[in-house]
């Protein structure tokens, strides 16, 4: 029987994106999802937001929701693979974790879990963004920072670190440490970051400056783009770059043997793919 999976992106505790997720997931019963980051409020939305229906986001909403799905799908009730994104305050890692634990999805970033004959790795850091959230944030390939970005090193964090792990960790030894020597031809890879310089992480920074030097549109990670090349994974799966898909008119780019799909959208629906590890070129991607 063929794995069938959704996988969805950059909700930014959307509730009308969540519903239509959990909506199809009721009505397709996949065997499995997975959550790709960005998917509480961001802190600047819950200062603007003129509701305080869900103070809790991840308590008084997603657990429920999840919880409920649960209940009502019982043995026909996908796994839920999540990880966090660069907008998500690590604060709420703790009520995850704990939900994880109560068996409402399982929290995978860094770690390996085993679906079927398949593994599923998570990932959720991004390289150095103008923003000032620095809780999921690794310097990429070495301590170099783009132009208009903020290091790790300053910024905000929800939870404090070691100023030897905001300095010296790296997004490419994180993922070696990760892997080590698995045999990764039938890994699943939930990242947050897109790798670098593919349709996946073009961002809309044609033409701007900042200090006498025009950015680099393409904002995503090297060391995950030579990570993919050189381990060549059977899948990964990506968000934290909305406009891409429309900049470059794909959501998907294959490196290799591996095909890379993007779940981030730009506009108001819920950007779903579809997809079966048995048969990854086949994937699709509608918006709901």
């Amino acid at each position: 029987m063929a794995t069938e999976c959704f996988f969805v992106s950059d909700l930014h505790g959307n509730t009308a994106r969540y519903d239509k997720l959990l909506a199809a997931i009721a009505n397709e019963q996949p065997q499995a999802v997975f959550l790709g980051g960005d998917l509480l409020p961001s802190g600047t939305a819950t200062l603007f937001s003129t509701s305080a229906a869900y103070p809790d986001f991840v308590d008084d909403f997603l657990v429920v929701m999840f919880a409920r799905l649960r209940e009502q799908l019982g043995d026909h009730c996908p796994r839920i693979f999540v990880i966090m994104g660069n907008d998500d305050g690590r604060i709420e890692e703790v009520a995850i974790v704990a939900a994880a634990a109560r068996g409402v999805w399982e929290y995978v970033h860094n770690r390996r879990v085993v679906l079927g004959q398949y593994s599923v790795y998570g990932y959720a850091y991004v390289p150095p963004t103008p923003f000032l959230l620095k809780d999921w944030e690794r310097y990429d390939v070495s301590r170099f920072v783009d132009p208009g970005c903020v290091s790790p090193e300053e910024g905000n964090r929800s939870v404090a670190v070691s100023e030897h792990e905001q300095k010296f960790t790296t997004i490419q030894k994180d993922l070696q440490l990760l892997t080590g020597n698995d045999d990764l031809s039938r890994a699943i890879f939930l990242f947050h970051s897109p790798p670098y310089q593919t349709h996946l992480d073009r961002a809309a920074l044609d033409g701007k400056i900042v200090d006498h030097v025009e950015l680099d549109p393409h904002i995503g990670s090297i060391a995950v783009r030579r990570f993919i090349e050189t381990r060549q994974p059977l899948i990964t799966l990506h968000g934290h770059v909305h406009e891409s898909a429309r900049l470059t008119g794909s959501w998907r780019q294959q490196l290799g043997s591996t095909l890379c799909f993007s779940a981030a959208h730009a506009g108001p629906e819920l950007a779903l793919v579809r997809f079966c590890p048995e048969n990854p070129a086949a994937a699709t991607r509608e918006l709901l």
